[in-house]
């Protein structure tokens, strides 16, 4: 595994130089037609915690205070000390951050709207988010929505209604990219359920099938620009390795555990040959497969090169290696003595961590994988961000 998602130097140099010599073909022809180039008018996000810009808090409660406090400075409704991967494929694209769609208050869909909330599965969860932690609003509910958004959106402009100049045009649904970032709970909803690692991965085609179904259902609604990530080394976030039994001998030199990081890349092989049919049965479709558990792989096992240090502890949490409590996560409060009291703080200095709360990643990190992913060096086909709306 881990000679499959360390840094190969032969192959990241053949990756950037096919990278550059797209990239010098369309720069060769931009001063003639800015056909190569595209121009997304609006993101619509679909997926879990690692993409939810509001969606749970709305609905649930705020992630509570330090979540925000490196680039925010107040929660936002975002699983980090700041931004996420999506806020930066926003802003790279030159759109504003994107609103929940569950989020009614001070928002603006003009550019797009978010569907993803924290916790959710492709496949719905038979269980309540009290029970689990998973978010009722799965994929397929995420997708529900999107119609309901887009039918209505298309609806009060017909009618000229005064909240117009807050929701997409109508061309923006044809021209919009459309990014996925769902899976990674659906593995873990197994191992809650005691289920073994192969009894996990059986049920993983018929959760590739719903995810399929969706992707055609947008394409159906118009969807044409699709960026797709593939979902990360599980069995390197500290919630994993705290919570489920692993035996020393399922560590790896880096400390991740073994099984899960195996479960997460069957799925990664099976999510890249759905991808794949999806282009035989989505003609006018242009799918980027983007594959981000390399790049945090790589980011965990060689913390130290990029400048992070103890990859495998969490910055905001309590006790524990990994500085992980489930019962006691990050933000969580007690009254001692009569004062409420943060009992989980964040570190002195997110910028050197990567793992902010035992779950999801700090700004920092979600940074750097940005920057790994945006030139299309990790993605099928090896196009860049900007180009994705081409087959």
């Amino acid at each position: 595994m881990e000679s499959q998602c360390s840094f190969s130097r032969l192959s990241v140099v053949f990756r950037v130089v096919l990278v550059l010599i797209w990239v010098a073909l369309a720069q060769s022809v931009e001063a003639k037609t800015d056909d190569r180039w595209c121009h997304f008018p609006a993101i619509f996000n679909f997926g879990d915690s690692n993409s939810d810009t509001g969606g749970l808090s709305a609905a649930f409660g705020q992630a509570p205070f330090p979540n925000g406090e490196t680039y925010f400075h107040t929660p936002s409704g975002r699983f980090s000390d700041g931004r996420l991967v999506i806020d930066f494929i926003a802003e790279k694209l030159g759109l504003p951050h994107l609103s929940a769609y569950l989020d009614s208050l001070g928002s603006s869909f003009s550019h797009g709207a978010n569907f993803a909330t924290a916790g959710s599965t492709i496949r719905p969860q038979n269980t309540t988010i009290s029970q689990s932690g998973y978010s009722p609003i799965s994929l397929d509910v995420q997708f529900v929505q999107f119609s309901d958004f887009r039918s209505r959106t298309l609806s009060l402009r017909k009618k000229g209604h005064q909240l117009e100049k807050l929701l997409p045009k109508e061309d923006d649904f044809s021209k919009g990219l459309y990014t996925f970032d769902i899976g990674q709970n659906d593995l873990t909803a197994g191992y809650k359920l005691n289920l073994t690692t192969e009894q996990v991965k059986a049920y993983v085609p018929d959760v590739l099938n719903q995810f399929s179904k969706v992707v055609k259902g947008v394409y159906g609604l118009g969807g044409r620009s699709f960026w797709i990530h593939n979902t990360g080394p599980v069995g390197c976030l500290p919630y994993i390795l705290d919570r489920f039994f692993v035996t020393t001998a399922q560590i790896d030199k880096y400390g991740c555990a073994t099984p899960f990081n195996d479960v997460a890349q069957f799925f990664n092989s099976k999510l890249k040959s759905t991808v794949a049919q999806l282009r035989k049965d989505l003609p006018l479709a242009a799918i980027t497969y983007v594959d981000v558990y390399s790049v945090k792989y790589t980011l965990i096992s060689q913390a130290k090169k990029f400048g992070f240090e103890n990859p495998l502890v969490a910055c905001c949490g309590h006790g524990g290696k990994y500085n992980y409590n489930r019962f006691n996560k990050c933000g969580s409060k007690k009254i001692i003595k009569g004062k409420e009291i943060v009992t989980a703080k964040s570190c002195d200095d997110p910028t050197v961590k990567i793992i902010w709360d035992g779950t999801h990643f700090t700004e920092a990190a979600n940074k750097l994988i940005f920057n790994h992913i945006v030139n299309g060096s990790y993605s099928d086909p090896l196009i860049p961000l900007e180009m994705s709306c081409h087959q």
